[in-house]
């Protein structure tokens, strides 16, 4: 395959993996509860997220609130807060130090190694990014799973894992895959 589209590819990947390492932190859903009553319908549902709380009610619709306070937030989401956004800010910059060192771009002329170093910089950087994402992602599950099991929570205090978790693991391996692809072509 041409090493210009491979680039384009990586690139492109990188892209996705970006959206969706975003859209996994602005979304109120990695913890999910569901409050079950004596029978088996779900009367109210509950989303945590890095941001807020959401509820959803049967036959009423959802609200949310804005956490009030950073210490409200165990540490496994004030970490991935931090953890999540650092991971956005270094996608961005990946993305950017490897157009410049794509063969399809001008920036720099007529040096290949210099453009060679550019795309392992980046490659890098995007890899840093991917466990940025993959570190909270799976401390949350790691989190909730625990809990899950644990005997002495009752059945309200149990969470299952969010979307917003299964959207960062696959963006997180989608910007692996970019990294490593950008950091083959130099």
């Amino acid at each position: 395959m041409d090493q210009r589209l491979l680039q384009i590819v990586a690139l492109c990947l990188g892209l996705i993996g970006l959206f969706g390492a975003s859209a996994a932190t602005g979304m109120p859903m990695w913890r999910v509860t569901a409050f079950i009553g004596e029978n088996i319908i779900v009367f109210e549902t509950r989303w945590e997220g890095l941001w807020m709380n959401c509820f959803h009610q049967a036959n009423i619709r959802m609200q949310c609130k804005v956490y009030d306070s950073l210490l409200i937030l165990p540490p496994d989401l004030q970490a991935a807060r931090g953890l999540m956004c650092c991971s956005i800010a270094l996608g961005v910059l990946g993305l950017l130090i490897a157009t410049m060192g794509m063969q399809c771009t001008v920036c720099i002329q007529d040096n290949d190694h210099t453009k060679g170093i550019i795309l392992a910089i980046a490659g890098c950087i995007l890899i840093v990014a991917c466990l940025c994402v993959l570190i909270p992602v799976s401390w949350t599950a790691h989190v909730i799973i625990r809990d899950f099991y644990n005997p002495l929570l009752l059945d309200a205090q149990r969470r299952e894992l969010g979307e917003a978790l299964y959207i960062g693991w696959v963006s997180s391996g989608v910007m692996f895959a970019s990294g490593i692809m950008i950091c083959r072509q130099c």
